[in-house]
């Protein structure tokens, strides 16, 4: 063997030594100063993976409407009493008028009145059309709400065994189309303006009748519900 042939392995095998030491420092020196937790398996497993996109939650809406109202109008969603536990529920420019856990909230009628200009309650009552006759405080109630004025209106349980005609007159003057076909146990929701109109466009009203075939809470109908967005400058 020549003697460039020998100084050649020589220094393969010494490049060799030097690589072997330098990794066995590096994996010393790496057991040492990183802390055993901050890589495993898992760890290395992830980074040849693709990121995972998510769709961010949807925001919640004012009265937990699906779609927002624009910035120029009211939101608002009445719901109607269901059976004997679940109670009427008014919903205001995402403020809770009516609940089921209020204690205003009761068989009946559930009236609230709001102060269009501002969007602020103004006053909310119920009245029993079944164990009393409060159809004419209802009426002093309703005619004693100022011009500019919300009302909205929702049943639980039943809102008709007492409701006088006076009443109901009172009530189609302020374009409901609905309250002289309500009956025993209806559900039914409304919402008038007073001393202006509401546009043509929106919810305003909705019934339904009491069905044993087809009833959800035995003897009482399933709940209903209106929403939507009222302009605020139509006075």
């Amino acid at each position: 063997m020549s003697s460039v042939m020998k100084g050649v392995i020589v220094l393969r095998l010494f490049a060799f030594l030097v690589i072997s030491l330098a990794a066995w420092y590096l994996g010393y020196f790496a057991a040492v100063n990183v802390p055993q937790n901050a890589i495993s398996i898992e760890a290395l497993q992830e980074i040849g993976k693709k990121p995972v996109l998510r769709a961010p939650a949807p925001k919640r809406q004012k009265c937990d409407h699906w779609s927002p109202c624009s910035p120029g109008s009211f939101a608002y969603r009445i719901l109607s009493g269901g059976g004997k536990e679940r109670k009427a529920k008014i919903c205001f420019e995402d403020e809770q008028l009516i609940t089921e856990w209020n204690d205003d909230t009761e068989s009946g009628i559930n009236v609230a009145i709001v102060n269009y200009k501002t969007g602020k309650l103004k006053s909310t009552n119920f009245f029993e059309m079944w164990g009393k006759d409060q159809s004419n405080e209802m009426m002093n109630f309703i005619r004693n709400a100022p011009e500019g004025s919300l009302i909205l209106m929702a049943t639980h349980d039943d809102g008709s065994t007492r409701l006088k005609d006076d009443a109901k007159n009172l009530i189609e003057e302020l374009g409901s189309k609905e309250i002289k076909n309500i009956k025993f146990r209806s559900s039914w929701v409304f919402i008038a303006a007073k001393g202006f109109k509401l546009p043509d466009n929106i919810q305003k009203e909705k019934i339904n009748h009491s069905d044993q075939t087809k009833n959800r809470y035995k003897g009482w109908p399933a709940e209903i519900q209106i929403e939507g967005c009222i302009p605020r400058n139509l006075i």
